[in-house]
């Protein structure tokens, strides 16, 4: 008579090969280490030596079951070869926000100041997720290693343009680096915060406009 056994829909069905009980065990142990459901298994792995051979390829696609990875998908080790091209973005968005800032402060028109502490504010938040990033792929907090320097004054006018085309190249930097990597999670992030950034420029050309015109 052939021998049964019940599956885990609770019916009953021909025996399972012995290398189908290794397969669940490798599993299992991954699940739930402190169990041991297929203790004779284990107990001939011990002795003979030779069952991950058996298995074949199995073993190796094991390690390409959802969380059987040691090293996270995203912002794990592909992130670490990205981690100077983000640190530099983490030093440009403080510049950039910090001259924004003082262009505020010295802009009459109220529109005009209005706008510029709006893209200080969308530069902050993008420096808070470019920290967070740095933190989920490190393990540390970041700590910055250049001092902002306070813009020098000029003209109006000539400092909106010096920021144009700062906005427009980190932008562009952006979606470079987004090409460069190969975390996806930091690619689609730098993807985003390329577009944000030409965005910004945009408006920047637009309040240039009002000053050249």
């Amino acid at each position: 008579m052939e021998d049964t056994y019940s599956n885990f829909s609770g019916r009953t069905t021909a025996a399972a090969p012995a290398e189908d009980y290794r397969l669940y065990d490798r599993i299992w142990q991954r699940v739930a280490p402190e169990l041991n459901p297929y203790p004779e298994v284990r107990q001939a792995e011990g002795a003979g030596g030779t069952e991950s051979a058996a298995l074949g390829d199995t073993g190796e696609n094991l390690e390409h079951l959802p969380g059987a990875q040691s090293d996270p998908c995203c912002m794990g080790s592909a992130a670490m070869d990205s981690l100077q091209v983000l640190t530099g973005f983490l030093e440009d968005e403080r510049a950039g926000r910090r001259t924004l800032l003082q262009l505020a402060a010295q802009a009459a028109n109220p529109r005009t100041v209005r706008v510029l502490r709006q893209l200080a504010a969308e530069r902050h938040e993008r420096l808070r997720q470019l920290t967070a990033a740095y933190y989920l792929t490190t393990g540390s907090r970041y700590v910055p290693t250049v001092q902002v320097q306070t813009p020098a004054e000029e003209d109006f006018c000539a400092a909106l343009r010096s920021v144009y085309h700062e906005t427009a190249c980190i932008g562009l930097n952006y979606l470079r680096a987004a090409d460069g990597t190969a975390d996806l999670c930091l690619e689609h992030m730098f993807q985003r915060m390329g577009k944000a950034a030409f965005q910004q420029a945009d408006q920047l050309l637009r309040l240039v406009s009002l000053f050249v015109r």
